[in-house]
């Protein structure tokens, strides 16, 4: 796995749960569009010559302004001053407003298909609380990144209806289904949500297997949210490892930036 990827649990291999990592500031200036930061650049100010307007005495000289023939480029200094406030700026953007991450798995196919690239909004969770619907960052509970692990001893035929103790390192990706205290169950991938089948139009198709049913309800916890994969056939998510609580979501992703084909808001 390289760096800005998913990882996958390996139990799972066809239904790989991203785990994603902030893109590269280098990569973001690749894709940079034209006159933004590109454009930003201190220039000096040459000497401007008098204008055929001044009054000069017969048989004098004019002065030669001591500007004249110096070179307006930046100097060494300025030059660094420059590239370091914009590095400063980027960071500043990535680590407290939106962070671009790339998508490796099909877990969220087909919303976000592999390598697409999208813009996640860091603090908009700070003034409003998560809506059901939303496709999310957040830190998944520990054991999820490689058993799905759930926090508690449940039925087969039943969600995970809490999470272990602590978060994982990693980042996952996927969509909001249930919030704090709502009932939720599945069946035949769809989430029936305090008893009624919610409108999911943007999913993948689920077969009738095991991960696809999980007839009997929990009550997700106060401050936690059920999260799961579009392509709910082959997603390892929530139903598995429990409900994500509030302090471990990043953000909300909001828009695509790549591929140039698939541009746009989700």
């Amino acid at each position: 796995m390289t760096p800005g990827d998913f990882a996958e649990g390996p139990n799972r291999p066809a239904g790989a749960t991203p785990l994603i990592s902030p893109v590269p500031v280098t990569q973001m200036a690749a894709v940079q569009p034209p006159g933004t930061s590109d454009d930003l650049r201190g220039e000096g100010s040459p000497g401007v010559p008098p204008s055929g307007n001044d009054d000069v005495s017969p048989g004098r000289r004019r002065r030669k302004s001591k500007s004249d023939g110096k070179s307006g480029g930046n100097s060494p200094l300025e030059i660094v001053l420059i590239v370091a406030v914009a590095l400063g700026l980027a960071l500043g953007i990535q680590a407290f407003l939106v962070k671009p991450y790339r998508i490796p798995s099909e877990s969220m196919v087909p919303t976000l298909v592999i390598g697409q690239r999208v813009l996640v909004n860091r603090i908009g969770n700070r003034f409003g609380d998560p809506q059901i619907g939303d496709v999310t960052v957040f830190h998944p509970p520990s054991g999820a990144e490689n058993a799905n692990e759930c926090g508690v001893a449940h039925p087969d035929n039943q969600p995970c209806p809490r999470p272990t103790e602590s978060k994982a390192d990693v980042n996952f990706i996927k969509r909001i289904v249930a919030g704090p205290g709502d009932t939720l169950a599945i069946v035949d991938g769809h989430a029936i949500r305090n008893g009624k089948r919610q409108n999911e139009p943007f999913i993948r198709p689920c077969g009738d297997g095991d991960e696809c049913n999980f007839p009997t309800p929990i009550t997700i916890p106060p401050d936690h949210y059920f999260m799961m994969g579009d392509n709910r056939g082959a997603s390892d998510d929530s139903r598995y490892w429990g409900p994500v609580p509030r302090e471990w979501i990043i953000g909300n992703a909001f828009a695509t930036y790549w591929p140039p084909k698939r541009i746009g808001l989700l």
